[in-house]
């Protein structure tokens, strides 16, 4: 995958970030496979639609399209860690101003925050306090 710089930077939409979902979560996959999933457990969707977005991911090189065989297969060219990393810091920087310690008070003041995932924020921010 090429490198790019930050002014390139690929952000997925809703539905796109749904579609990668799927296959960093099953591996390389066809359209329709893609589609049954989007469909049982998200949204229902018209197959023409999610061949259409497929295509355009394909443009956007958000996947790469197998075509050897008849039946094309897509996997992501995104990597799931660094993507959704770029979408927090996107979310971060439009709702919060940049500020991560406002992030972290919104988080800890909300209702549904279990106390198991709050003790995971409590030990990361200990973990990086060490370092």
């Amino acid at each position: 995958m090429p490198k790019t710089n930050k002014t390139e930077e690929i952000l997925p939409t809703k539905a796109e970030l749904e579609a990668l979902k799927i296959l960093w979560k099953y591996g390389p996959s066809t359209v329709r496979f893609v589609h049954e999933i989007l469909n049982k457990e998200i949204k229902t969707v018209g197959y023409t639609s999610t061949l259409k977005m497929m295509q355009v991911m394909t443009e956007k090189r958000m996947v790469k399209r197998d075509e050897t065989n008849m039946t094309h297969i897509y996997q992501p060219l995104l990597e799931e860690q660094h993507t959704m990393g770029l979408m927090v810091e996107r979310f971060v920087q439009s709702i919060y101003n940049g500020s991560i310690s406002n992030l972290l008070v919104a988080f800890m003041h909300n209702s549904k925050s279990s106390k198991k995932e709050l003790e995971k924020v409590k030990d990361l921010l200990r973990k990086m306090e060490e370092e």
